[in-house]
């Protein structure tokens, strides 16, 4: 996949069939219009494309509302390459692209991107004001040389998938729920810091991870979950939160990986939520916390298992 970041300097070879959006998360209902647009493209003997912006809108407009992204630019693009994209325009958001006019955008696209189709969701718009939406897309369409498809939402149990359903679902602690509209577990990855070792004293050695401010995380609790290290994958029990049974600081991400001897720190460490099992809780000895660990690690071994087993 091709990946570009300047406009201006675009230079193809092919006309392209172009969608535009956030894609935050790459859900299942991205995934079904970028496998159309991708079937189409291939068929017509053009490029399959994708303009996205960093960082999101939102940050720009409305500064005080600071979202939270369900991937990083890097897993986006890793995910669009993996369903076959063949051109990634990752353009920076700012207030002067904010205020520029739709018709002026639009021919933009046609002229650098050399844009014959827009795919676009039955809400989009784009342009100053979001003044470029379905109505006015078409005009463009007929002036421009260019044909405007309109993509119906994928639905999941009578709602469509949205990124904000889905970060919702996280905030509650429902991972399962939220990797079924994903279409793969929600997964976080960082390096491992240095901590105080209070684990490995218990006998269950944590990895230990900043949870980054701009991502979604699940609630605070313990899950089950998949740990990817090494090129490997471990059954793993994990606690996000701020360790009451401690310091009661800074909201951590800390990992029992089943079955894994080494050293993880400093090494990079993807954390795959499968099940949530309980919420964080405070004890008061070392030896309740060790026994309830014990309890915690037995039952995601049967759920993972569970997984193994259906895949």
């Amino acid at each position: 996949m091709q990946v570009i970041s300047d406009l201006e300097h675009a230079v193809l070879s092919q006309d392209t069939i172009l969608t535009v959006g956030s894609f935050d998360g790459v859900h299942r209902g991205h995934q079904a219009l970028f496998r159309g647009l991708i079937a189409q493209a291939g068929q017509r003997g053009m490029l399959s494309a994708a303009l996205t912006f960093y960082p999101h809108p939102r940050v720009v407009l409305r500064p005080e509302v600071q979202p939270t992204y369900l991937t990083s630019d890097v897993e986006r693009a890793r995910l669009l390459d993996a369903l076959g994209l063949d051109l990634l325009a990752l353009i920076a958001f700012t207030r002067e692209l904010a205020a520029t006019p739709a018709e002026a955008f639009t021919r933009m696209l046609v002229e650098r991107l050399r844009m014959r189709e827009l795919w676009v969701g039955p809400g989009f718009a784009l342009g100053r004001g979001r003044e470029g939406q379905i109505p006015a897309l078409e005009r463009l369409g007929g002036q421009l040389g260019f044909r405007l498809h309109v993509v119906a939402p994928v639905d999941d149990g009578g709602e469509p998938i949205s990124s904000t359903r889905i970060r919702a679902l996280l905030a509650e602690g429902r991972v399962d729920r939220a990797a079924e509209l994903l279409g793969r577990y929600y997964a976080l990855s960082g390096v491992v810091l240095h901590g105080a070792a209070r684990g490995r004293r218990l006998g269950f050695p944590t990895a230990n991870q900043r949870v980054p401010a701009e991502r979604a995380a699940p609630a605070n609790g313990v899950y089950a979950v998949w740990a990817h290290a090494g090129g490997e994958r471990y059954p793993a029990v994990a606690n996000i939160g701020i360790r009451p049974s401690f310091d009661a600081g800074e909201r951590l991400l800390e990992t029992h990986l089943m079955g894994f001897e080494g050293d993880l720190y400093d090494r990079c460490l993807r954390v795959e939520f499968v099940r949530h099992l309980r919420g964080e809780q405070r004890f008061e000895s070392g030896a309740a916390l060790t026994a309830q660990v014990q309890q915690d690690m037995s039952h995601a071994m049967r759920i993972l298992t569970e997984r193994v087993a259906a895949e």
